[in-house]
């Protein structure tokens, strides 16, 4: 008896384990952002960030990046940008024309690994405009390296 007793502990304490990974980055289903305010960029991805400090619409963007940033990537990147250490702490992303690269590969093609998909295409669910204005908040909050 003690043996089933050890048996069905290690499965419950399992089950509870994989169920906290499962919830562990919520409800991750793109949300709509409204980009209003915000000028047309168009079809094609632009290579660098357009809202960069000193562009007629950089408030704007700014405060519609920290909002879309916390309805679609808060969940698994944490509040203001502050990994908990399972996905990249958005605030160490380099600034300037680099990150925008990097940034950019990561939006628009997402990350699989090993076939599992890590983050998705963003670019598949929200605007150019809504993703360049998430990269104009990150860049508020960036800590430099």
């Amino acid at each position: 008896m003690t043996h089933y007793k050890k048996t069905l502990k290690l499965v419950a304490i399992s089950l509870a384990l994989a169920a906290g990974q499962a919830w562990a980055h919520g409800n991750v289903t793109p949300q709509a952002v409204d980009t209003k305010g915000l000028s047309d960029l168009g079809d094609e991805w632009l290579d660098t960030n357009p809202y960069r400090e000193g562009h007629p619409e950089y408030d704007t963007a700014v405060t519609i990046g920290a909002s879309a940033y916390n309805q679609n990537c808060a969940a698994c990147h944490g509040l203001d940008g502050i990994s908990g250490g399972i996905n990249p702490d958005l605030r160490y992303l380099e600034t300037g024309d680099y990150g925008d690269e990097w940034y950019k590969e990561r939006v628009v093609n997402g990350a699989v690994r090993d076939g599992r998909v890590y983050m998705p295409k963003m670019a598949d669910f929200l605007s150019q405009e809504a993703l360049w204005a998430i990269r104009a908040w990150l860049e508020t909050v960036a800590i430099e390296q």
